[in-house]
């Protein structure tokens, strides 16, 4: 027996509007019928990652996500400046052993991370 990752589920206040931000970011399109209390983007034939489901929760965020999204990307400077204008916001800027990438947050303070790639 073996199981495969489906996708990931995110905790949020606003399902339809975060997955609309994470929608842009993959150059995605969110599914049909998006609502606040649940929202999903699925890989496609021509996309490429897990499926990501937004669901309502009544708590807010409160501490570092112990589960992140890492995103890669060859032109990170114009990526960082898209990223910025879609609503993310930076938090921290990091080289270590040759590897750089800026750390984020999504419209609701989930952590991700952009690498240059």
């Amino acid at each position: 027996m073996s199981n495969s990752v489906l996708g990931l589920s995110i905790d949020c206040a606003d399902a339809a509007k975060l997955a609309q931000f994470w929608a842009d970011v993959l150059g995605r399109e969110v599914n049909p019928r998006p609502t606040t209390e649940f929202a999903a983007i699925d890989a496609n034939g021509s996309t490429q990652g897990p499926r990501l489901a937004f669901h309502q929760v009544p708590e807010a965020k409160t501490l570092k996500n112990r589960l992140h999204l890492d995103l890669i990307s060859s032109e990170f400077a114009a990526e960082t400046d898209r990223l910025l204008s879609l609503g993310a916001t930076r938090v921290n800027d990091i080289e270590q052993s040759g590897a750089r990438w800026t750390t984020f947050r999504d419209p609701e303070g989930n952590e991700f991370d952009l690498v240059a790639g």
